[in-house]
């Protein structure tokens, strides 16, 4: 799955996301990606939750076409800080 995918799967899952996915440092297959999202859908919610919302819009692609996600999540707001 290449990183377009993701990215879009994330954004259409997730309320107003901004969302950049890319391949971790020194890392170049296509099942290895990091994702930066931020979206006003975390306000109020822990890490672990925020990235539960993140994994279940990604569904069965976390076990079958991801490996690893390198994931940052954010509130617009914290992003700005």
């Amino acid at each position: 799955m290449n990183a377009d995918d993701v990215a879009e799967l994330i954004e259409t899952g997730l309320e107003d996301a901004d969302v950049t996915v890319t391949h971790p440092r020194g890392v170049h297959d296509e099942d290895h990606l990091a994702a930066t999202v931020i979206s006003p859908a975390f306000d109020g919610k822990t890490l672990v939750e925020q990235h539960q919302m993140v994994y279940d819009t990604l569904g069965e692609h976390m076990t079958t076409d991801i490996h690893a996600l390198e994931l940052k999540t954010y509130t617009p707001e914290e992003y700005d800080e």
